[in-house]
């Protein structure tokens, strides 16, 4: 039938050499036999056909998987990068901008970061509409355009922070509340990334085709904080400014020529001779001939001291102290909030649940890397605002060390609060209580590495539901108390003229600390992954962390010594005079 010869395969009607001149030719009897021969080949052809049509949807499903996994890892392995590159486009120009800052002032910087903000936000979203790019077979922009945004993006960010935190230092350094001045722009750091991504979930959002909210609306979302963040700098760079920096550049060089620094120091008096001021020649004394003239010293006098104030902190050895334990103690906090959620994952068999259990065990209630994050970020802002607070309610005024003379007995009895008058029962004078910034910034380091201790000892194991957030708070304790307390001594020993540059310096370390502390904690992970010889993807008990924690625990403790040499060893700030 014409039907049946339309749907047979189209193979099967090709009448091959034998069945045209068959070997016997000649009677009915035969007809049988070419018949059954026919039949044969027909069937023969026919799963041919079947399991060459099964072997060909295999191959492409194959296919399909490799695409899938390797476009997988591809995508992680681009994001990482891309995460990577804005870390260290944060934190390796923050010395520069610091100096671009305390030479120039904050409007040019501020600029500057709502221009890298504007170009990079605005680079990602268009990056991001146009699709995956060429590598994994779309046909979007090449990756290295996205890698380009993001750099534009993590110098923003270093250089709007600086900006705000050394105009904060130099506006407030000198009064009653700098510890709360510093603390605040440091916390908001922390808090804009908080309500931007409620801001994108909740307005943000694409629609799913029910109507109901759907995923961030990533192109608009990039679009809202190019824009925002563009206007921000072009309004701080109108606005934003140190009031006074003239008489805080004059009344520090007046300290250095009472010190004695200029008459001992040669480059300080070949520096004060150029720059026609101070009393080391009495022709520096006559009046500018011009103002244009008056200036130009002004601007000599501000580069020259800033200058000396930047060689003399690199050649303070506690200063080096310092640095090191903020790198020993900032790094372990980075890498914990950077691995919360493998963290999370190793402390729960692989197939818990928070509504069922492991096959070969009872259930364990789970706990949401997100709700974990947020804690952190909770307990880090509210420790850099109450450090701050703290360290202006109880802590000693303090005169930076350069502005005193080794030889002065004044010098340390000048650090020290006024003790306001006040009746007492044996006539005498009523003492504020008052207590070093040192001690807050020790007891928030041990602080963080209790919470460190108590992940590696293994008391959080099978009960992070209960248990874990006991370590997010204590690690967002220690780690935002550190971000606060360490300008905060910078600004009480070294002064807050050349703050944006000694901060920058020290403010670079916290991405090696990451580097390093990430990779060692990949390493452990990787060990114990292939010691348990569990799940493949996902490693799972106390060995995938033990090692890492303790030596971050090891490491805050080692801060803490450091920092108490730099503090109270020998030439150290409190044989200077100087009050933290």
């Amino acid at each position: 039938m014409p039907t049946d010869r339309t749907h047979s395969i189209g193979r099967l009607e090709f009448r091959s050499h034998e069945e045209q001149a068959p070997l016997l030719r000649g009677g009915v009897a035969h007809g049988h036999s070419r018949q059954a021969s026919r039949d044969t080949i027909r069937s023969s052809h026919f799963f041919e056909d079947v399991a060459g049509g099964i072997q060909e949807k295999e191959r492409k499903r194959m296919l399909r998987e490799i695409r899938r996994y390797v476009s997988f890892f591809w995508a992680i392995g681009k994001v990482n990068t891309v995460s990577i590159v804005s870390e260290v486009a944060t934190y390796l120009p923050v010395s520069l901008f610091g100096l671009l800052v305390d030479r120039r002032g904050p409007r040019l910087p501020t600029l500057l970061a709502g221009c890298f903000f504007g170009f990079g936000y605005i680079l990602a979203a268009f990056s991001y509409r146009r699709g995956p790019p060429p590598e994994v077979g779309g046909d979007g922009w090449p990756f290295f355009v996205m890698v380009i945004a993001f750099i534009g993006i993590g110098m923003g960010t270093s250089c709007m922070y600086l900006s705000a935190v050394t105009t904060c230092a130099k506006n407030f350094g000198k009064g009653k509340y700098r510890g709360f001045a510093l603390a605040a722009p440091i916390a908001c750091f922390g808090l804009s990334g908080m309500w931007q991504s409620q801001l994108g979930s909740n307005l943000l959002y694409e629609r799913n085709p029910d109507g109901s909210k759907g995923e961030v609306d990533v192109f608009r979302y990039f679009l809202f904080l190019g824009g925002l963040l563009l206007g921000v700098g072009l309004v701080g760079s109108i606005l934003l400014q140190i009031v006074g920096e003239d008489e805080l550049i004059d009344e520090a060089v007046e300290d250095l020529e009472r010190s004695g620094y200029l008459e001992t120091d040669d480059f300080l008096r070949s520096g004060a001779a150029q720059s026609n001021y101070g009393t080391i020649d009495s022709d520096s004394q006559r009046p500018s001939t011009s103002e244009r003239e008056a200036k130009k010293q002004a601007e000599q006098k501000k580069q020259w001291l800033l200058n000396e104030e930047t060689r003399r902190y690199i050649g303070d050895h506690t200063m080096w102290w310092l640095t090191l334990g903020f790198f020993l103690v900032s790094g372990p906090g980075e890498a914990f909030i950077n691995n919360l959620g493998t963290i999370i994952g190793t402390l729960y068999p692989p197939a818990s649940s928070t509504t069922g259990g492991s096959s070969h065990g009872p259930a364990y209630p789970t706990t949401s890397p997100a709700t974990h994050v947020s804690i952190v970020a909770v307990s880090s802002t509210v420790a850099r605002i109450l450090a701050g607070t703290l360290s202006d309610v109880f802590g000693p005024r303090s005169e930076p060390w350069t502005r005193r003379s080794a030889e002065s007995l004044s010098s340390s009895v000048a650090s020290l609060d006024p003790l306001p008058p006040g009746p007492s029962e044996s006539g005498g004078i009523r003492k504020r209580l008052s207590f070093s910034r040192m001690h807050l910034l020790l007891g928030s380091t041990l602080i963080l590495a209790l919470g460190q201790i108590l992940l590696a000892s293994g008391v959080v194991q099978d009960h992070a539901a209960t248990r874990f957030w006991v370590v997010s708070s204590f690690v967002g304790i220690g780690y935002g108390a550190a971000f606060s307390l360490v300008p905060i001594v910078i600004s009480c020993v070294w002064g807050v003229e050349n703050f944006g540059t000694n901060w920058g310096i020290t403010a670079m370390v916290p991405a090696a600390g990451a580097a390093m502390w990430g990779a060692i904690y990949a390493a452990v992970y990787e060990r114990g992954n292939r010691l348990s010889g569990g799940d493949p993807e996902r490693c799972y008990g106390y060995s995938c962390y033990e090692t890492t924690f303790w030596g971050m625990a090891v490491a805050s403790v080692v801060a803490c010594c450091l920092w108490v040499w730099a503090w109270m060893g020998p030439r150290g700030w409190t044989k200077r005079g100087v009050a933290v």
